[in-house]
């Protein structure tokens, strides 16, 4: 089952595993980007507010159970068009959930007690999100982009249905090859990729959370 990935000929030229690699990563990371850039915001304003939870979430959660396939095709009709815009419109529908929903938790989870000291200080609502409920959500805020990369590097596969490239093309021209090494290493592949995704965010993690709240994690 290995033969396929130790060939070296298969890990040389634009069609290779390591060009593919690269554009699988592109995939995830552009679609990562996109689902913060929405979810993020307003999982922080819910959860400082309090304001819009309920429709947020469940917004967020009918999302989530969405089928990717299907929201690709969905995407692909209403874009009138086969490439990256649909994919990425189905990636970060599966994205924005959990980013959301774990930012929302971390910051209503702050105790109330401290957001009052802060308060009581002198803090603005602004300072207050800054200096003191992000902070204290960060490890809530970094499993839901944890969570999210997991869910869209594997699901970035659907991209080779629409012609484009990635790891998915060795499990789709693989099956229709009955190329079952060719399918192995794909899989393979992509599972290692997100094996090494979930490392880096759990560094990042160690360095951007405080030593204090690890502990109590």
């Amino acid at each position: 089952m290995f033969e396929y990935l130790f060939d070296s000929f298969n890990w040389s030229g634009p069609e290779g595993i390591g060009a593919r690699i690269i554009q699988h990563i592109w995939y995830t990371l552009a679609a990562l980007g996109l689902s913060a850039v929405i979810a993020l915001p307003v999982g922080l304003y819910i959860g400082h507010t309090r304001r819009g939870a309920f429709l947020a979430i469940n917004l967020g959660n009918a999302a989530r159970a969405l089928p990717s396939l299907g929201l690709l095709m969905l995407a692909v009709l209403l874009t009138d068009q086969i490439g990256f815009l649909p994919v990425l419109i189905a990636l970060v529908a599966l994205g924005i959930p959990p980013i959301l929903t774990s930012t929302y938790a971390g910051l209503s989870g702050v105790d109330a007690a401290t957001v009052d000291a802060a308060r009581g200080m002198g803090m603005t609502g602004r300072e207050i999100l800054t200096k003191v409920e992000i902070p204290i959500a960060m490890p809530l805020i970094i499993s839901g982009l944890r969570g999210a990369t997991l869910q869209i590097v594997s699901t970035a596969t659907i991209a080779a249905l629409v012609s484009l490239g990635g790891l998915g093309r060795y499990v789709v021209d693989g099956l229709k090859l009955r190329d079952f090494p060719q399918m192995f290493a794909g899989a393979l592949l992509v599972a290692l990729l997100a094996i090494l995704l979930d490392l880096l965010f759990a560094l990042a993690g160690r360095i951007t959370v405080s030593p204090g709240l690890r502990r109590n994690a």
